[in-house]
């Protein structure tokens, strides 16, 4: 056996209370192996244990942590390991490949100079040896033009490159086991596919074991031999892939893959883990259709021909002109959703941000309440932004770390004079927790005391302040595990019933896009290459960049026909 995980507890020291040292306990008791040239998926939410089970092996813990048990490498038990042990098979006998690559590469040193290192520290290479195995490794991974990029820098490249830079400093020095840590997570889908083919390839190439964590049902089911689920730090059920995904026979590994948004179906309400364990999820309550939008709904927000171009230096002196956005055109309805998909770098993003002017647009019209948006000065800008309001991505980055909840909902209302006095406005903000379904004592809590889930609803409920007719969202929902992101879906599609609020929701996910769209627009470099309803965008695509976002998205265990 490779790698024997054996009643694996892990505690983090909290401090001292009264004289007592409090712990907290992350995992509890995990028990799994893994054999030469297998992949073996670690699954469950956000707080399973996961993360913490795999950087347990090489004790990439902070100093808070306790380990007990064993984890045994070829027999050896890493536990009792020193730190000068561990190094020395960090990156030779084990590699990692994390969630943010940005993360793991140094901003200030050159690709090459960050694939050199390891080949010439573990394996004793000359530079000249090492950067023309760096540069075969570069092209390995898929990177064009490798000599090139050599000299390239992290931020010059794009996520999927980065991604795929990690995974060739991770093979840099041909580990036998592969720790890769959400890969994938908030990377488009053709970008995803790209990079777990990738795995896929350099584990069949180089004969090595993969411990893969993911909360993403579908991308394990192709790409593990075995699944390990978790939840509050135990193991809940463990099997091959097969019996998981066909037969799975604990209650939360059911719920894991009920909650899942479904490319073909769209039914009123998405599955939340919870209520499927409790039964509180009727089989008549989850497999509703959603109910029908009215087609004839007074049009809220109309865009024509909108453009953004950015203006990049070119030379000493010359400028060349990057076209981002080029010609969009849509109408969106009261009630109703757009979803706008594409891959990374399609002007999803800026194509939203253009349309709240928080990139200044190069041409078209933006036509709310019978106005242009596009051509109002300042002060008339400022009070149309409370009819529009944008949910981005990460919660995190946009909550302020220094105020409340309750202080981050007041400020918007004090800025734009909602609320007759502070009490008023307390009450509101109140109001609108209790209807993003957190309590009154989130009310006095700071953003980082909230899980991720609990922040976006924190993010909502501020936009929800100022009484918005259409809410922008960009990617609200990629970063969210899927139990988490069906509550956020769920409370999106409340909230507009009762509302009558329009979304422009921007997604890479299609299967999320399916269950909150009416209609669908899809981009391209900038362009609109394919605009119709979700279920004709998704059921009888017209175009075939749209064929291969459709193609790319995982399926989860397929059973091989016999």
């Amino acid at each position: 056996m490779l790698l024997s995980i054996q009643d694996l507890r892990v505690d983090f020291r909290m401090g001292k209370e009264a004289g007592v040292m409090q712990r907290a306990q992350a995992v509890r008791g995990v028990s799994f192996d893994i054999a030469e040239n297998t992949t073996v998926a670690l699954v469950g939410e956000s707080g399973s244990g996961k993360s913490v089970t795999a950087m347990s092996v090489l004790n990439l813990l902070p100093d808070n942590a306790e380990r007990h048990g064993r984890v045994l490498w070829r027999g050896q038990d890493l536990l009792q390991a020193s730190m000068a042990q561990l190094q020395g098979m960090r990156g030779r006998e084990i590699a990692c490949v994390f969630q943010d690559p940005m993360t793991s590469l140094n901003p200030v040193f050159t690709v090459g100079d960050q694939l050199v290192e390891p080949l010439r520290r573990h394996l004793g290479l000359s530079r000249r040896q090492a950067l023309e195995r760096a540069q075969a490794l570069l092209a390995e991974v898929g990177i064009p033009e490798p000599k090139r990029r050599m000299a390239a820098y992290p931020h010059e490249m794009s996520g999927g490159q980065q991604q795929r830079v990690m995974i060739a400093m991770a093979l840099a020095c041909e580990p036998k086991l592969l720790i890769a840590d959400e890969p994938t997570t908030a990377l488009d889908v053709t970008i995803q596919r790209q990079i777990l083919e990738l795995i896929a390839k350099m584990k069949e190439r180089h004969r090595m074991s993969v411990l893969f964590i993911s909360h993403d049902l579908g991308v394990v089911g192709e790409i593990a031999d075995h699944v390990v689920v978790m939840r509050h730090g135990i193991v809940r059920e463990q099997g091959p892939v097969a019996q998981i995904f066909s037969a799975p026979q604990d209650a939360y590994t059911q719920a894991l893959l009920a909650c899942r948004p479904s490319l073909t179906e769209t039914p009123a309400r998405l599955t939340v883990i919870d209520e499927h364990i409790a039964g509180r999820n009727g089989a008549a309550t989850a497999a509703a259709p959603a109910k029908p939008k009215d087609p004839d709904a007074p049009v809220v927000l109309e865009v024509k021909s909108l453009a953004k171009s950015f203006f990049l230096r070119d030379g000493l002196f010359g400028t060349r002109e990057f076209r981002a956005v080029r010609g969009v055109n849509f109408q969106l309805r009261r009630g109703h959703t757009l979803g706008v998909v594409g891959e990374s770098g399609s002007g999803k993003t800026t194509m939203g941000l253009t349309l709240l002017r928080l990139h200044e647009p190069t041409g078209g019209q933006v036509i709310f309440d019978g106005r242009n948006l596009l051509e109002l000065g300042d002060a008339e800008r400022q009070q149309m932004r409370r009819r529009i309001q944008i949910v981005f991505q990460n919660p995190y980055a946009s909550l302020n770390p220094r105020f409340t909840i309750g202080q981050t909902l007041i400020e918007p209302m004090a800025i734009h004079g909602v609320g007759a006095n502070t009490a008023e406005r307390e009450a509101r903000a109140q109001a609108l927790l209790a209807k993003v379904g957190l309590d009154a004592r989130a009310f006095g809590k700071y953003p980082h005391e909230f899980s991720g889930g609990q922040r976006q609803r924190v993010a909502i409920a501020r936009c929800l302040t100022l009484d918005p007719e259409v809410l922008v969202l960009d990617e609200a929902v990629s970063a969210l595990d899927v139990s988490v992101q069906a509550q956020v879906l769920n409370l999106l599609r409340d909230l507009q019933d009762e509302l009558g609020l329009s979304y422009v929701f921007i997604s890479h996910d299609l299967a999320v896009v399916r269950f909150i769209s009416d209609e669908v627009l899809v981009m391209k470099d900038g362009e609109v290459v394919e605009q119709a309803s979700a279920s004709q965008i998704l059921a009888a695509p017209q175009q075939e960049y749209t064929r291969r976002l459709l193609g790319a998205v995982p399926r989860g265990w397929v059973p091989t026909a016999n």
